[in-house]
C-alpha cells in the first residue's frame, strides 16, 4: 500500500512538470504570435489552454484523493497542499497565455503591438518565457538556487510594466484609445504570468522547508543540500 502511496505522490509531481511544461510552450507561442502577428500561431495557443485546463483538473482529483485514501501527514501532506495550490497557479499561467493570443486574433491582420512599444513587448515576451522555464526547472529538481533567478526575472517584467504605463500616459502618446486599452491590457497579463510564476516557486519552498516564509538563510541552506536543522556547531 506505501508503495502505491508514494507512486501516487511521484505522479502527482510528475504531472506539476508535466504542466509547467505546457505552459512554457503556450507562452512562448502566444508572445511570438503578438510580436509577429501570426494569427495560427495564436489559434494553437486558444485551443491548446484546453489541455492545461484538463491537466489541472486531473491533477487535483488526484491530490484529493490521495488526502482522502492515505491521509498524508508532513512532507507527504506538504506535497499534496503545494500541487493542488501550484496547479491552480499553473492553469492560471495558461489562461494568461491564452489572453495574449486573443489579442493576436482580434487584431488580425494588424500587429496587435501598439506602435512604439515593440522592444518592450518583445523583451517582456522573452522574459516570460525565461521565468517558465526556470520554473519548470524547479518543479522537476527542487533545485532552490533557482528561486532568486524567478524573482530576478519578475523584478525585471515589474519595471518593463512599469514602463509601459509610464509611456501611454506620457505627453508623447499619440496612440488611439484602442492601443492603450490593448497596451495597457496586455502588459498587465504579462507581468501577472511573472507573478504567478512567483507564487508556484513560493509554494515549491514550503514543500522543501515546512515554511511559507522562511529566511533566505535556510533557503541558501537547502540549496546546498544540507538539513536546515543542523548547525555547523
Amino acid at each position: 500500500m506505501r508503495e502505491v502511496f508514494h507512486q501516487s505522490l511521484e505522479e502527482i509531481q510528475a504531472g506539476l512538470v508535466e504542466m509547467a511544461e505546457l505552459v512554457t510552450v503556450a507562452i512562448d507561442k502566444a508572445t511570438r504570435s503578438f510580436e509577429s502577428g501570426d494569427v495560427a500561431l495564436a489559434e494553437e495557443v486558444i485551443t491548446d489552454d484546453a489541455v492545461i485546463d484538463a491537466r489541472a483538473v486531473a491533477m487535483d482529483e488526484s491530490a484529493i484523493e490521495v488526502l482522502a485514501r492515505q491521509q498524508p501527514v508532513a512532507r507527504d501532506l506538504r506535497i499534496v497542499v503545494s500541487a493542488l495550490r501550484a496547479s491552480a497557479s499553473l492553469e492560471r499561467m495558461g489562461d494568461i497565455a491564452a489572453h495574449i493570443a486573443e489579442f493576436t486574433r482580434m487584431r488580425f491582420p494588424e500587429r496587435a503591438i501598439p506602435k512604439g512599444l515593440k522592444s518592450t513587448f518583445t523583451k517582456m515576451g522573452e522574459l516570460d518565457v525565461e521565468v517558465a522555464r526556470h520554473l519548470t526547472d524547479l518543479l522537476r529538481t527542487e533545485d532552490l538556487g533557482l528561486i532568486e533567478k524567478i524573482r530576478n526575472v519578475d523584478d525585471d517584467i515589474d519595471e518593463l510594466h512599469v514602463s509601459v504605463f509610464e509611456k501611454v500616459l506620457g505627453d508623447t502618446w499619440k496612440g488611439e484609445a484602442e492601443a492603450t486599452v490593448d497596451a495597457t491590457l496586455a502588459s498587465r497579463y504579462l507581468e501577472r504570468f511573472a507573478d504567478h510564476a512567483v507564487s508556484v516557486a513560493k509554494k515549491v519552498v514550503y514543500l522543501a522547508t515546512g515554511d511559507w516564509k522562511p529566511d533566505t538563510a535556510a533557503i541558501a541552506v537547502i540549496s546546498e543540500g544540507r538539513n536546515p536543522e543542523v548547525t555547523d556547531d
